[in-house]
């Protein structure tokens, strides 16, 4: 996020520049949470070809998998002291991962997108591990670690699917 992030009343016993850091990261992860999910609405709504009954199901496990995520990594943001992003159009400026188009698609151009996309949360998680660890903040590490898990076994069962 561009500038200082607002900070709230907690104080979890984290110094306030590693929350900082820290907030900015998950925030910047929570961006791209906010348009992945929008985006897995998007394929599940949009989807045509062979493989429709299957991933029409698939994206919509995918779907409520990151909505509690949002609500997970936005809870930590203020766990830790801050405030989360909440603004549509603070998530797109944000994120990384980019919207779907609103147009039919198959499967196997999904799958591939996705793995592209969770292989960005991945390397992000990846980074906010390491942040929160150099502040000694091992409930945003463990989140992370859980989160991460789940991140490359879609990796592994998309690219399984044919990405």
């Amino acid at each position: 996020m561009a500038g200082s992030i607002e900070k709230t009343r907690v104080d979890v016993g984290l110094g306030a520049s590693g929350t900082e850091e820290i907030a900015t990261h998950l925030n910047g992860y929570l961006a791209n949470l906010q348009v992945l999910y929008v985006k897995l609405h998007n394929y599940h709504w949009n989807i045509e070809g062979d493989h429709f009954f299957t991933l029409h199901e698939v994206l919509e496990e995918l779907y409520n998998s990151v909505a509690e995520e949002v609500d997970e990594v936005a809870e930590r943001v203020l766990k830790i002291g801050h405030r989360p992003v909440g603004r549509l159009s603070d998530a797109l400026k944000e994120s990384t991962i980019t919207e779907a188009d609103n147009t039919g698609i198959g499967g196997a151009a999904i799958a591939k997108n996705l793995v592209a996309d969770y292989r960005s949360l991945i390397d992000q998680l990846r980074s906010l591990i390491e942040v929160a660890g150099n502040h000694g903040d091992e409930g945003t590490a463990d989140d992370a670690v859980g989160f991460l898990k789940d991140k490359e076994k879609q990796v592994w069962m998309l690219t399984a699917f044919g990405a």
